[in-house]
């Protein structure tokens, strides 16, 4: 039968439940993973141990939190940003009859196209922090310098690669893990009942492992910004891809890989797989929005 058309959970909770599950993503493994796989795209030569080395050895541990004052601002902007239009959207479509991948994928696109707009500034400054070989210059120096040099703009350089990433980014997390989720509900649950919550916990971790096959944007974005940071003559997106690939080979566009693989299971365990389970513990349902004949 049709699946019954299902209310969207409340903007409210989505909106207090997006910042506050992106921060504790972020301020727990989420910044240990950024700094690392950041160092790694822009310090293309370092091997994997090699770069964790490194980041230790130039700050210890607090390293790999460099940058987190921006990093918490971002995360509690897109977090909301990100979870009030996903879920709006993937409402929207599975209401229209989309199956739960589907609906996935344009919800997943759509919240992190979205995101865009207030990420920017924040992960130019997180990426100024972790590249650049002068640890004393602070967050509010760096951002009165580059208003002074280059206005709003220069906050914004790599924003083309910015909204690919984050775009083929949730589009992925989301589409993979409902695909996941499809497949196990069919091959363990035939009478379409819940997902256990270890269950759950399986479908995310491959979601984020599958989403990683965007890493050459990641590489683009870090490689753009670091260059502003320095102060070195910017290049579009395509420039910086046959710069990376011209220094580095093909290979320096999976540059920082691993981490980036850590990073993508922890944020889509956060805010696609968590944020779909409180959401079934407060409001009941399949997804949280109180039905449970959805289309599998």
């Amino acid at each position: 039968p049709a699946p019954a058309p299902a209310p969207a959970s409340s903007p409210w909770l989505n909106l207090a439940l997006g910042p506050t599950l992106q921060c504790l993503e972020a301020a727990s493994l989420g910044m240990p993973f950024e700094v690392w796989k950041t160092r790694m795209a822009r310090f293309r030569g370092e091997s994997t141990i090699t770069a964790f080395q490194n980041i230790y050895r130039e700050g210890g541990v607090s390293a790999f939190w460099a940058g987190t004052g921006a990093k918490m601002v971002e995360s509690a902007s897109k977090g909301g940003v990100l979870l009030v239009s996903k879920e709006a959207i993937l409402n929207a479509c599975q209401n229209a009859g989309l199956s739960p991948t589907f609906s996935g994928i344009i919800a997943g696109a759509g919240g992190g196209v979205a995101q865009t707009s207030v990420m920017g500034p924040t992960t130019f400054l997180v990426t100024a922090a972790v590249t650049s070989k002068d640890k004393s210059v602070t967050t509010t120096k760096r951002i009165v310098d580059t208003w002074q040099s280059r206005g709003l703009a220069g906050f914004y350089p790599g924003g083309l690669a910015i909204a690919f990433r984050q775009a083929s980014n949730w589009a992925s997390r989301q589409g993979f893990t409902e695909a996941v989720r499809a497949q196990v509900r069919a091959a363990k649950h035939p009478d379409n009942s819940k997902l256990t919550r270890v269950e759950e916990l399986q479908c995310g971790i491959v979601g984020g492992v599958l989403s990683s096959w965007n890493h050459p944007f990641e590489v683009a974005r870090v490689e753009a910004q670091a260059r502003a940071a320095a102060g070195e003559p910017a290049l579009g997106f395509v420039g910086v891809v046959r710069h990376v690939v011209h220094t580095n080979g093909v290979s320096g566009l999976f540059a920082g890989i691993l981490p980036r693989i850590g990073l993508n299971i922890w944020q889509t365990l956060f805010m696609v797989t968590l944020a779909k389970v409180i959401k079934q513990e407060l409001i009941g349902g399949e997804d949280g929005s109180n039905s449970s004949t959805k289309k599998s």
